[in-house]
């Protein structure tokens, strides 16, 4: 591990020498992570991208890609495009990125289950802003707008989100 890491602790994310406070998925960190079970994945998972609302909000990274009305995610396990970004109209199961809450204002993408998802693994683990502390995500690590604008200046394409098997219930 090294302090470019972004590991989950008990007590904090570990980031740049800060303990930074998250909450995780309604399922807790799991090690078996199966769509809709709301877990936040045990593993090393990288950051393979940035999604930002331009009408909301400066781009926070050279490599931030801007979301509109018509992006949405896919989360359905039957599709070709499972745990891919799509648009509308989208004939599967997907979730909106263009919220009407501030919660995908800035949305870092990591490969959980990606390029090539395995049906049924689980989709879509982003780290993004919170809705409050001790306030669950689907499955995502999330953190206040304030701490996640101090990290992505130090956050680069390839950076670690470690969770450790020990925080797995």
């Amino acid at each position: 591990m090294s302090p470019h890491d972004i590991v989950l602790t008990p007590t904090g994310l570990r980031f740049w020498g800060a303990s930074i406070p998250y909450t995780v998925g309604r399922g807790g960190v799991v090690a078996d992570k199966r769509e809709g079970d709301g877990g936040t994945p045990v593993g090393i998972h990288r950051v393979v991208g940035c999604l930002y609302r331009a009408d909301r909000g400066p781009k926070p990274c050279p490599w931030a890609e801007p979301i509109g009305p018509n992006d949405l995610w896919s989360d359905d396990d039957t599709h070709a495009g499972y745990n891919l970004p799509t648009r509308r109209p989208f004939s599967g199961s997907s979730e909106r990125l263009a919220r009407g809450d501030s919660l995908y204002d800035i949305v870092l993408v990591t490969d959980w289950n990606w390029p090539d998802a395995q049906p049924g693994k689980g989709s879509a683990i982003f780290i993004h802003q919170w809705r409050g502390p001790f306030r669950s995500t689907e499955g995502c690590v999330a953190v206040s707008r304030e701490n996640l604008r101090w990290m992505m200046p130090r956050i680069a394409l390839g950076t670690r989100l470690i969770v450790p098997e020990a925080m797995a219930l």
